[in-house]
């Protein structure tokens, strides 16, 4: 009676969340408890060499997920959605949304996984001596011009995709200070753009003449806890197609999967640090300092609230693992076995735990696409073993979770070796540590550190982004993001910490040796595989 009073009264906050394969919306009480959740399964297409969601899909992506949010609500507590207190929306960072001055796309959408910006990234990197990874907004912008592509010219706006859809609802072209960082570097002392490297940018494109400067057309960057506009009634009409959803509803400002990631495990103050690991996988630390100089393998990018934040992310994380669970549904279903995706999962994943602790000299590759920690453009999907290898299903799961963090693993130890980062607390989240005490263990190992990971990790990103819609409207006068969720929210939830076993540790050391060994067979594949 209690919740369904909140939900009436509006005392309540939503996130969505548009990731790679689901699209999730969570609907909170103020406290961060989770009243109901909607969702919407979908997945990238592959379409002239580009990574890519149509905007139809997009629109109805987003639509079936609050209807299925709306659905529960109306299941569970007998009342409409009406009224909430706060909206916020996320997606995967980075990539390439081009829109012209009457709002409409002009050129195909490209997510982060797309690595075809090479020549951009290499340049602007140089230019700004900040490493600009290939997946930037920045990247993709620069290489269409570079490409002289036609539609560049009538640019009126470029954002991500969570800066798209946010605008779609408020009419406002902003876009939170974390998911910007993913677009174009920072200044965290300004909270903006950095203006040395803005105007470097524009001076870059001046021999090309176009009718616009950077900040013309890239969103305004705001942090967390700011005014970033109301749902019209437009944006309404568009979320939810009864029309019962109110317009006047605040928005906080739209941050990208990392910048979620980070609200929902706790990791926006310094020294503490998280991994999100799912379709791609990245480990997030923040800083008390800058690093001590450029590296290629880590993304310097934000908190929301502004903290400069070092990531090490890959492009490739548990898309193959997932591939293989479903050979072993069609197995099961061809053998008359009738077996939930769930229960394979947890089954397949626990019995990983009987595997030698170096996978037993198994080596996978799940290179869907280029990864760009390795330096590898292009992806090939590799498992590989010798006649010596201990082949198994428990080995074979294991070497396919343990190839979930390696990408990730070899930025995470230039920063904790050689940058010599000290990092209070590691927290997990993301569906990789949806099996209790399976991709925790591995990640504990790959750290050789403690790894918590608390109950409302399966969550995920749409809880964090609850959680910054919450705190847009709920925060006390002055309250700092990292106090709000310290002592409101986190300070009566649960968590399980799992200290790393010394064998794993030294079976993941000697996977790792082999990973990167093995990384010129993943270069030859690339060359030779070209059907």
């Amino acid at each position: 009676m209690e919740a369904k009073r909140l939900i009436v009264n509006g005392n309540t906050a939503l996130g969505i969340e548009l990731g790679s394969t689901r699209i999730k919306s969570v609907l909170i009480d103020l406290k961060g408890q989770v009243l109901a959740v909607g969702i919407y399964d979908w997945e990238n297409s592959f379409v002239d060499n580009i990574w890519t969601y149509s905007l139809e899909e997009i629109h109805t992506g987003i639509r079936n997920c609050y209807s299925s949010l709306r659905k529960e609500v109306e299941k569970t507590y007998g009342v409409s959605l009406q009224n909430i207190g706060a909206i916020g929306i996320s997606a995967m960072m980075h990539g390439y949304m081009a829109l012209d001055k009457d709002g409409k796309q002009i050129a195909p959408f490209q997510t982060w996984r797309n690595t075809n910006t090479q020549k951009a990234a290499d340049e602007l990197t140089d230019l700004f001596d900040f490493n600009i990874p290939l997946r930037w907004t920045a990247a993709h912008l620069y290489q269409r011009i570079l490409d002289k592509e036609e539609h560049v010219k009538h640019l009126d706006f470029v954002s991500t995709l969570s800066a798209y859809i946010h605008w779609k609802l408020t009419g406002k072209r902003v876009i939170g200070i974390g998911d910007a960082a993913g677009m174009f570097p920072i200044d965290s002392n300004t909270y903006d753009y950095d203006a040395g490297m803005v105007k470097k940018f524009d001076e870059l494109l001046e021999p090309y003449s176009y009718p616009w400067k950077m900040k013309d057309v890239f969103p305004k960057v705001l942090v967390a806890g700011e005014d970033a506009g109301m749902l019209t009634e437009e944006g309404a009409a568009f979320l939810d197609e009864t029309g019962m959803l109110r317009a006047g509803i605040p928005l906080c400002p739209p941050e990208g999967d990392a910048g979620t990631g980070m609200t929902a495990t706790n990791s926006v103050a310094p020294g503490t640090g998280n991994v999100s690991a799912g379709t791609s996988t990245f480990a997030m630390i923040v800083l008390e300092k800058q690093l001590s100089r450029v590296y290629r393998e880590i993304d310097m990018v934000t908190t929301p609230a502004g903290f400069p934040c070092a990531m090490s992310h890959a492009n490739n994380g548990t898309s193959d693992l997932n591939a293989w669970i479903g050979i072993f549904k069609e197995f099961a279903d061809l053998m008359g076995m009738q077996v939930e995706t769930g229960a394979l999962f947890e089954k397949l994943y626990t019995n990983a735990l009987n595997g030698d602790p170096d996978c037993g000299g198994l080596l996978a590759y799940g290179y869907y696409s280029g990864e760009n920690i390795t330096m590898l453009n292009e992806g090939r999907l590799a498992f590989l073993r010798t006649a010596e290898s201990k082949f198994n299903l428990a080995n074979f799961m294991k070497v396919h979770l343990y190839t979930s963090l390696g990408a990730v693993k070899m930025g995470m130890d230039i920063l904790m070796e050689d940058e010599k980062v000290k990092v209070e607390r590691i927290m997990g989240h993301g569906g990789f540590f949806k099996t209790k005490g399976v991709g925790q263990r591995y990640l504990a190992a790959a750290v050789n550190a403690p790894v918590t990971v608390m109950d409302t990790a399966s969550e995920g990103g749409a809880w964090g982004i609850a959680l910054l819609a919450a705190y847009r409207i709920d925060k006390h006068a002055g309250e700092k993001l990292e106090d709000y969720l310290e002592k409101r929210i986190f300070g009566e939830l649960s968590g399980e910490t799992i200290i790393p076993y010394a064998e794993e540790v030294e079976g993941f050391r000697v996977f790792m040796k082999r990973y990167q060994t093995g990384l010129a067979i993943e270069k030859s594949a690339i060359e030779v595989m070209d059907w």
